[in-house]
């Protein structure tokens, strides 16, 4: 392990310290950690265990974060580490989200860069796990690529205190939020989260930089239509152009419930384009729709997928090639 102290931080009596780098503030007594098991309390100093240790680092393509209105076909280096801030009962990524032992390698932030120079991505992708309990090795990976102009995204659980994010929104191209539910008990039970402080990161990362939102619906627990007109009203209120992706549930880690009801999915995808100017759906077969871009002004389709094939259609500087609507889309045009 690399020693790295940790940013946000404060000592408090009795040889512990608070750590404030998200909103569950942990207060961390000498040699423990706080919830995400990460940011230990060192004789004193608050340190991080996983500055450089990465689980995983792969080329992908900019759809599976997803993000399908940044960079459309594009791919980018993605890279992640282990731990996490939230304890979701159903996480798609529990072997390494939740075991402090997984393997990792270390990489300097330089060599992260030189790869994601050498693969010609489009920027780099912090994913996987909570990128931002990564923090100190985010924004050092972070500046570098904007120094040498490559694109950051960040695919995380929105559940981060407003100074940490402020100071990473200097270098943010993109986020991709988990919207999980819309009630603060489920937040609580399922994750040991809260719905407030992800609501105010989506406002305050919307007025920074190019923002789109998945909801994992899963069974018994969010999949109630009320409960996805919230969700839906509440994105009309902060810009009716963000992209919201819901994505179909299958059992994993500790909840075993059965899969999403596909109708269920593709009501709620009805439902949301009447609010929504683009609705895109998840972990569901091809055949039933619903992964095209199309103009919400003349129906153009302006990007189709299949799967992570990607072919950009009628578009022009973010805008339909056809009406000229703006699309909420950054592209390189092809």
């Amino acid at each position: 392990m690399k020693e790295k102290e940790a940013q946000y931080y404060k000592q408090l009596q009795d040889e512990k310290l608070q750590c404030l780098l998200c909103p569950h503030n942990c207060i961390i007594p000498k040699n423990k950690s706080g919830i995400c098991g990460t940011r230990i309390n060192f004789d004193g100093r608050l340190v991080t265990t996983i500055y450089g240790q990465v689980t995983a680092a792969s080329m992908d393509p900019i759809e599976k974060k997803p993000l399908y209105h940044f960079y459309p076909g594009k791919d980018i280096l993605s890279i992640g580490t282990k731990g996490c801030n939230f304890k979701c009962i159903f996480c798609q990524n529990w072997h390494i989200a939740h075991d402090l032992n997984a393997n990792t390698s270390y990489y300097e932030p330089e060599e992260i860069l030189q790869s994601a120079i050498g693969k010609k991505s489009i920027g780099l992708a912090y994913t996987y796990t909570e990128p931002f309990i990564w923090f100190e090795y985010v924004m050092d990976c972070s500046r570098l690529a904007k120094e040498n102009n490559l694109k950051n995204v960040y695919v995380t659980n929105g559940f981060i205190n407003p100074e940490p994010l402020q100071d990473i929104m200097e270098y943010a191209d993109a986020m991709n939020i988990d919207l999980k539910t819309f009630r603060d008990s489920t937040y609580k039970r399922i994750s040991g989260g809260r719905l407030d402080k992800v609501l105010d990161t989506i406002r305050a990362a919307n007025e920074r930089c190019h923002v789109e939102l998945t909801t994992l619906i899963a069974t018994g627990i969010n999949d109630d239509m009320e409960e996805m007109k919230d969700i839906i009203q509440f994105i009309s209120s902060v810009d009716r152009k963000i992209p919201w992706h819901i994505s179909r549930y299958h059992p994993a880690y500790k909840y075993n419930a059965p899969a999403t009801d596909i109708d269920f999915i593709m009501s709620v995808y009805e439902e949301a384009r009447k609010e929504l100017n683009f609705v895109y759906c998840g972990n569901i077969p091809g055949s039933y729709g619903g992964s095209d871009t199309v103009c919400p002004s003349c129906g153009t389709i302006v990007v189709s997928r299949t799967g992570y094939n990607t072919r950009i259609e009628n578009l022009e500087n973010g805008c339909c090639k056809k009406c000229g609507a703006d699309l909420n889309i950054i592209s390189m045009n092809v």
